[in-house]
């Protein structure tokens, strides 16, 4: 159990909060996660941990948006949604601004094309694996791949040029 906490908690987290723009209820989403993987038997997850947790995960993160939409929130500050990251040290900063601009173009895609590229890039899931954590069909995967890469393509140009 340790191992797999150290080995997927931080992309269970970072995909978690990508789904729910917010790095405290990724928390627990990705706990809960971990603990209904505590609940499985060993034989049910050996082969593919790392599809059953994404699957739970994804799974939890929607029982959290469907709850959450039937309650009214109270104040949605945009300070506590921000998830921190550190600052790249000189020699990475071009390969950073890179990463920023590309972060900010998959941002601007549809949530469902966010999802699989962030699953297939990020994550390194195949489209097999993809389709089963989404439960879309394979050849959906692949166009909401190829769709998502073929608009980041078109952007780039234009994105890196306001970037400079």
């Amino acid at each position: 159990m340790r191992s797999a906490v150290e080995q997927f908690q931080p992309q269970l987290l970072r995909y978690a909060a990508r789904l729910l723009g917010d790095s405290d209820r990724a928390r627990d989403a990705v706990q809960d996660t971990f603990v209904r993987l505590l609940a499985q038997p060993q034989t049910a997850v050996d082969g593919h941990l790392a599809e059953w947790l994404f699957t739970v995960c994804r799974n939890r993160v929607f029982d959290i948006n469907r709850k959450e939409s039937r309650m009214k929130r109270f104040a949605e500050g945009a300070a506590e949604r921000v998830l921190a990251t550190e600052p790249r040290p000189g020699t990475e900063l071009e390969a950073g601004e890179t990463l920023a601009v590309a972060l900010r173009l998959i941002d601007r895609l549809p949530p469902n094309q966010q999802e699989v590229i962030r699953l297939k890039f990020q994550n390194g899931f195949s489209y097999k694996e993809i389709s089963r954590i989404t439960q879309l069909s394979v050849g959906n995967v692949g166009f909401l791949i190829h769709t998502a890469v073929k608009a980041l393509r078109r952007e780039w140009p234009a994105e890196v040029a306001g970037a400079e």
